[in-house]
């Protein structure tokens, strides 16, 4: 898929060279081909900007080099593109099937902006995950080009187009570009079929052929499923169906009106306030139709609201080498092609800052932070709408006096940052109190949000 060229600083999906280095160039393919699969711009520094001394034969050396450093070699393709005047050359690094390793035995995962080793058990879940089959690519049974709805198709384009990425050829060559239909001669008599992402997002009706990919919304009246004497306790019941972006819409439009509103007054203004952050709601409902597992038939993704709590449930456990501990700094997607196409729709702000930014409106807003339940087949996030009190925990016997102080003002407080610390430490030195901190990240005691100056810690 030709890469954007609005965007050239690294990202999840990007990665920045000056050179044509090939230990480097390894080391890039293998955590893309294991992680979402991204583009390496070769000719470009860290900052963006191309820097003019680069030629497609450096390249080609660099790449046969790359391919002695990786096992299995990864598959790429590359072209020549201009950037401000200058020629650059956009390496395409496909997600893999296949679980790539370098030379020195290192696996490599794609994790923001780096390149990040696995260890031992999160080597073998990223390899269970990759020996299962690319369900998103596989020709939907029974669909052809009919079952897609070119007015769902020519909104994408339009939001694709908006976030500078333009394409310049036919909607079905686009659709073929990015797996949303099957390459030529893969379908009975050579014809383009849409594929399971492809009825998922663009399709008339999705659920004709994979009738588990629709949302159950239901209010309870309580804190529990049941009303009194055992009868039903919901006062609203909402089935959503469609292609992916309009069931996130319409749940969206249910979730928001069954939201309590209160109001707070900010000098002499009157300021509306949602019973949930929205962008902490949005986020959960997102994820679950990004990352649900499709395969699994016969259970539709769930939200369920109580009076004190949402939660967000979605079929199929976490995947790939994903942990509720590394929740927060890691990214893997189960179904990188929807993922990708919501992301470039725009129903994606940014890759793998979805859950530290929900953690932080929560807990900015006054609520507890959000709670993750992993199960093998379902996984769960969880919404209070209360500040909850928490039991006055037992210190350990190795916890320093300015750690407990830090935890009793974290209690009181929600979160600390380290400045805050500071204040409450003013004798001890900024790097002591740094490493007090991750003691506590550590232990498990704490969780770090955020990045550099805007980080804080929050009781985990």
């Amino acid at each position: 898929m030709p890469v954007s060229l609005t965007q050239t600083t690294p990202s999840q999906l990007l990665e920045c060279l000056p050179d044509a280095d090939g230990a480097r160039l390894a080391e890039v393919m293998v955590a893309f081909a294991n992680s979402d699969g991204g583009t390496v711009l070769v000719g470009v520094d860290r900052a963006g900007h191309p820097t003019g001394r680069v030629y497609a034969e450096d390249v080609d050396g660099a790449l046969r080099a790359a391919e002695l450093h990786c096992h299995p070699p990864v598959q790429v393709n590359w072209e020549v593109q201009d950037l401000s005047g200058a020629q650059v050359i956009a390496i395409l690094v496909p997600r893999s099937t296949e679980l790539h390793s370098l030379d020195d035995g290192r696996v490599l995962v794609r994790v923001g902006a780096a390149n990040k080793p696995l260890g031992g058990e999160a080597i073998r879940q990223l390899a269970a995950t990759k020996s299962s089959a690319d369900y998103e690519a596989e020709p939907a049974p029974g669909a052809t080009r009919a079952d897609l709805d070119d007015a769902i198709i020519a909104e994408y384009l339009v939001e694709r187009e908006k976030r500078g990425r333009k394409h310049l050829g036919s909607p079905d060559e686009l659709l073929a570009e990015i797996g949303a239909m099957t390459p030529s001669g893969v379908s009975p008599g050579g014809d383009l079929q849409p594929t399971a992402s492809g009825i998922l997002l663009f399709g008339r009706n999705p659920q004709a052929f994979f009738p588990h990919s629709g949302l159950v919304f239901v209010k309870f009246i309580g804190t529990e499923p049941r009303g009194e004497g055992g009868l039903p306790g919901y006062g609203r019941r909402e089935e959503i169906g469609g292609p992916l972006a309009r069931i996130i819409e319409r749940a969206w439009q249910v979730m928001i009106e069954e939201m309590r509103i209160g109001a707070v007054v900010k000098g002499l203004e009157r300021e509306e306030k949602t019973e949930y952050p929205p962008f902490a709601v949005r986020e959960a409902l997102v994820n679950a139709v990004c990352h649900r597992d499709y395969r699994l038939r016969g259970r539709r993704i769930e939200i369920r609201m109580f009076s004190d709590r949402m939660e967000v449930i979605s079929p199929g456990g976490l995947p790939g080498f994903i942990t509720v501990d590394n929740l927060v700094e890691e990214h893997f997607s189960r179904n990188p092609r929807i993922v990708a196409g919501l992301f470039q729709w725009g129903y994606i702000e940014e890759l793998g800052l979805g859950i530290d930014r929900m953690i932080e409106e929560m807990t900015q807003a006054g609520h507890p932070p959000p709670r993750f339940k992993a199960q093998p087949h379902s996984f769960t996030v969880i919404l209070s709408n209360i500040r909850e009190r928490r039991a006055v925990p037992t210190w350990e016997k190795t916890m320093n006096e300015r750690q407990a102080r830090a935890l009793t003002y974290i209690r009181e407080h929600g979160s600390i940052t380290n400045r805050e610390y500071q204040q409450l430490c003013p004798d001890v030195s900024a790097e002591t109190l740094r490493i007090d901190l991750a003691d506590l990240v550590n232990r498990g005691l704490l969780l770090r949000v955020g990045a550099k100056k805007g980080t804080y810690y929050i009781l985990k």
